[in-house]
């Protein structure tokens, strides 16, 4: 190997790790899981009220080393995707009807956001309820979103910690992707995770 190939080899690459998903399928504790591991810096909040995050967060410059693979990354969260936000939702977890009103309304704006940043996003994670049927017209659009965009992605099936989850059924679903189970709650299945975030950030150009 010459010095040059040398050096190209250990540079450190810049990259946009977008967070996609349903509602409440766990983006939010991925990115803190990530930030925590390579930061010690959390991204957002996390809420068991649907569309808690309702606006994209960032947390940048965060150093992650994996297979090799010096990365700079930027963790960028994005609100929850949904065909359509309800704000009678909002109410049963105690929010009055004006309160409910205005988180639909910031929801539905942050929908159309997350979908408008994908142009930005160098690697995309699509967080995938595990305990939840896969065949979703939510989990589809994003797939497809990034497909038209040609942006590298990886189907992560979340809460696999769970009795409930079926992470076979995901596979099954998602056979052509690459897919990377995981509990972003308890660790479970993260190493295999960077493993493969580093080698998709490789490809990019």
């Amino acid at each position: 190997m010459s010095w040059k190939q040398w050096l190209k080899s250990n540079r450190t690459k810049k990259i946009n790790l977008g967070f996609y998903g349903e509602v409440n399928a766990g983006k939010t504790t991925l990115a803190n899981k990530i930030g925590m591991d390579w930061a010690s810096q959390e991204v957002g909040e996390v809420s068991e009220i649907p569309h808690e995050t309702r606006e994209i967060q960032k947390l940048e410059k965060v150093k992650f080393v994996a297979e090799g693979t010096n990365l700079d990354l930027t963790l960028i969260d994005m609100p929850g995707v949904a065909t359509s936000v309800n704000p009678k939702d909002f109410i049963k977890f105690g929010l009055s009807p004006n309160e409910a009103l205005q988180r639909a309304k910031e929801a539905t704006r942050g929908i159309v956001e997350a979908i408008k940043y994908l142009e930005n996003v160098d690697v995309a994670l699509v967080v995938v309820d595990a305990t939840r049927h896969p065949f979703d017209q939510v989990n589809f659009t994003i797939i497809g979103n990034l497909e038209a965009q040609n942006k590298p992605f990886i189907i992560v099936p979340n809460k696999v910690d769970l009795p409930d989850s079926d992470v076979g059924l995901v596979k099954d679903a998602f056979s052509n992707y690459h897919v990377a189970p995981i509990s972003a709650l308890h660790g479970e299945g993260i190493y295999n995770l960077y493993n493969m975030i580093a080698s998709l950030a490789r490809k990019v150009r």
